[in-house]
């Protein structure tokens, strides 16, 4: 394993380039909805302030590729390696995570300034045709980005959920009737037998998606469609959230201790259910994906629906295949879609919502972190968290692939987190 990724990059420079302007725009981009104040007030530890993540994504290209790698590189403020350091214990001291809130300056405009400095450094660093161990440092900080894109937005709405005036990130207001939706639910089978899981080794990969290695898998089947908001009011009607028999004992712990009585950002209105979304409070959609419920959740719907979660990987099995086009950032919708028609496909793949599965996060047979700073990317979280796959309503498009493992631990609501129901055959 080299010092970076699993897998050497596959990028021409000349694509690299591209890619990298691409997803500094798309940052830009996603940050130009917000105020100052927006952009700086922290809701939770959990999350981290949207100008902390347009920082951060910065310092990585600063401190891990221009700093080492380009002698006379300088620095656009040395305060900022303290500020917006994230968890990286072997590069220094840092602002607590839940003290990020309180980095009132520099400000949003100094920020922006500052993603400038880096990125004149970068595109003239790029164009000197930088050896491949840096060019991967290069695209694994892009990626990093992509992460960071998306926990700018979900960040983004936990925050405006705290607020009365529940504003919209993005036109507020419903987005309409869905065509073709049909909510029909079959249980696909899917044969067992020894399979091999984990990334090919074509493209890009973070470390935890390999080495590729073999399992034994039993037959199972899995549904062709993900779990809908009125499954999941039924399962509120019967009695889900206040049936111990339901519940791990730590889910049932947190779900008393915590108040759960429905998902995360769910309300009522004149005895509808609502919800907050980044288009402001919404009705909820009866054929939409349910969203923003924890793993304990899932896990109690699952046995309630006498059914379970898959594995991640069964989830892998049966994405095999499957086309990844789905509901993404791109689509602008920034909500779960109703599943289509069937066509074949296994339903609601890709997009829409993460989905939990059964798994604990751990390190494939004959994983090694890589050597440095950048080892501590995703090896030193392989404890108390479970894995989620396929990606959600605000994941870039071309950051996902069926070996991708994100993960959390299994009280986390505020991540787009859905899920879909397996059963042994």
């Amino acid at each position: 394993m080299n010092a970076t990724s699993l897998f050497r990059s596959r990028l021409e420079p000349f694509e690299l380039i591209s890619f990298y302007g691409k997803v500094r725009a798309t940052s830009r981009n996603l940050g130009a909805r917000l105020s100052d104040a927006d952009a700086t007030v922290q809701s939770m530890p959990d999350a981290s302030p949207a100008k902390w993540h347009l920082a951060h994504t910065t310092w990585f290209f600063e401190t891990m590729v221009l700093a080492p790698h380009w002698p006379g590189y300088r620095r656009f403020n040395d305060s900022f390696g303290f500020l917006f350091n994230s968890y990286y214990e072997s590069i220094g001291t840092r602002q607590p995570r839940p003290k990020r809130g309180m980095i009132t300056r520099p400000s949003l405009e100094e920020i922006y300034d500052y993603r400038e400095h880096v990125d004149a450094a970068m595109l003239e660093f790029l164009q000197r045709d930088p050896p491949s161990e840096v060019t991967e440092l290069v695209e694994l900080g892009c990626h990093h980005e992509q992460q960071h894109q998306e926990l700018l937005l979900t960040d983004i709405l936990h925050l405006f959920a705290q607020n009365p005036l529940r504003p919209a990130y993005k036109d507020p207001g419903p987005i309409g009737v869905d065509p073709g939706v049909d909510q029909s639910l079959s249980y696909r089978p899917l044969e067992g037998g020894l399979i091999e899981i984990g990334h090919n080794g074509e493209g890009f990969a973070f470390d935890c998606e390999g080495p590729r290695h073999r399992v034994f898998l039993e037959p199972f089947r899995l549904a062709d469609r993900l779990v809908t908001n009125r499954e999941w009011i039924e399962f509120i009607s019967g009695g889900g959230y206040s049936n111990p028999l339901l519940w791990l004992s730590e889910g049932w712990a947190k779900a008393c201790s915590e108040n759960w009585t429905m998902p995360l950002y769910w309300f009522k209105r004149d005895d509808e259910y609502w919800s907050m979304t980044l288009r402001g409070a919404q009705p909820v959609d009866p054929a939409a994906p349910v969203c923003h419920v924890s793993f304990f959740e899932a896990d109690a719907f699952a046995t309630w629906a006498q059914r379970r979660l898959p594995t991640e990987t069964e989830w892998e099995r049966a994405a095999d295949g499957v086309s990844s086009a789905g509901n993404f950032l791109e689509s602008g919708r920034l909500r779960p879609k109703p599943a289509s028609t069937p066509s074949g496909d296994i339903r609601q793949m890709f997009g829409d919502v993460w989905e939990w599965t059964r798994s604990a996060f751990s390190p494939y047979p004959r994983f090694r972190a890589a050597a440095g700073a950048v080892g501590e990317y995703n090896g030193k979280f392989m404890c108390g968290q479970f894995v989620l796959r396929g990606g959600s309503c605000v994941t870039p498009d071309d950051h996902i692939r069926p070996s991708y493992r994100n993960f959390f631990p299994p009280d986390a609501r505020w991540q787009f987190c859905g899920l879909r129901l397996a059963e042994d055959a």
